[in-house]
């Protein structure tokens, strides 16, 4: 279990949540199976409990939480939102509220729209660096004169006075990002050639990797916000559709580098996956053999519970409770409890 932020969450399977005095307590069974405590805090200094699977807490202790406005959200084992228990609401409609009058404000919506799209370039633009960094005597010149050029289009990115004129900046450094990725694969390259990025159909084994991880990854960002008690339907860059997570989406941004990108490339250069692991149809699409999905969807998990330091907080916490962390940081902004939001970048 961790806190970050006033929330706490339980990721161990084995941890019990029990009220002692005014205080949360996580116990965890040793390997005697007896009951240890692990964790402690006051439960005023607890403002949301998160747990991932199915974990013990009794109906008082829920009660207590009611009471208390502290809210309760229930995840899988895979990060996808369940539900959420609370009870009289003082603080989701006015987040919501605050949420959809700055939706429907081009110029507040800008205010987090570009440093998230900032940090979706950074972070691509890290990734080219860090293959030529890993790789120089394979690398071609062209991965560094790309990011160079994502670079020089931060500058544009954060002087951008409309939505539209962000929307081309993004559009136009995914397409210097795209370009190179074929140069980040160094093995298999003959079986994962990446010209484009296609998505609906992905046309190549890679897409069709890039677009099952970008689906996961929209799902654990989905349930991030929708844990925290933003609407994931109503988003500040894109556009609100029927049916799409539009604030997922752009939530998503500033991970498709670092948890679809990254993630894309160690599975064909490490091997993980190979060509006889997708099925070509005749009308061109590329689908993945439901064995290479359960490769996929572990070393997605994998990747979940490494640790890292958050570059905002400086607190050290698993991968996986990334997309959370953002999300709470979101709420705040909205809620004005933050001057900027603070998106992710890699380090």
């Amino acid at each position: 279990m961790k806190k970050h932020l006033n929330t706490l969450y339980i990721t161990s399977d084995d941890a019990y949540v029990r009220k002692e005095h005014e205080t949360f307590v996580v116990e965890i069974k040793d390997y005697e199976g007896n009951w240890k405590k692990a964790f402690q805090a006051p439960v005023h200094s607890i403002e949301n409990i998160v747990c991932f699977g199915f974990k013990p807490l009794t109906p008082q202790l829920m009660a207590f939480c009611a009471e208390r406005n502290v809210g309760i959200s229930y995840l899988d084992e895979y990060g996808r939102f369940l539900a959420r228990v609370y009870g009289a609401q003082k603080g989701n409609v006015l987040l919501r509220k605050a949420q959809y009058a700055i939706s429907d404000n081009e110029f507040e919506s800008l205010k987090i729209a570009k440093p998230i799209i900032a940090a979706k370039v950074a972070n691509y633009r890290n990734l080219l660096l860090r293959h030529q960094r890993n790789h120089p005597d394979i690398c071609p010149d062209s991965v560094y004169h790309s990011s160079e050029l994502l670079g020089s289009r931060l500058q544009k990115i954060q002087n951008a006075e409309t939505l539209n004129e962000l929307n081309g900046y993004e559009g136009e450094c995914a397409t210097i990002y795209f370009g190179e990725l074929s140069n980040l694969i160094t093995a298999q390259k003959d079986d994962f050639k990446f010209t484009k990025r296609t998505k609906r159909p992905p046309l190549d084994p890679a897409n069709a990797l890039l677009s099952f991880l970008y689906a996961i990854l929209a799902n654990d960002v989905r349930s991030a916000l929708e844990t925290v008690g933003l609407d994931p339907q109503v988003g500040f860059l894109h556009q609100i559709r029927p049916g799409r997570p539009s604030l997922a989406l752009d939530l998503m941004e500033e991970f498709r580098a670092y948890l679809g990108d990254r993630i894309m490339l160690n599975l064909i250069n490490l091997k993980q996956v190979t060509i006889k692991d997708f099925e070509f149809r005749e009308s061109g699409e590329v689908r993945i053999s439901d064995s290479a999905r359960k490769e996929i969807l572990t070393t997605y998990q994998k990747r979940k519970q490494e640790e890292i330091t958050h570059p905002f907080l400086g607190e050290k916490m698993t991968i996986g409770l990334l997309p959370h962390i953002q999300a709470q940081l979101l709420a705040r902004y909205v809620r004005g409890d933050l001057e900027i939001y603070p998106p992710f970048y890699l380090k």
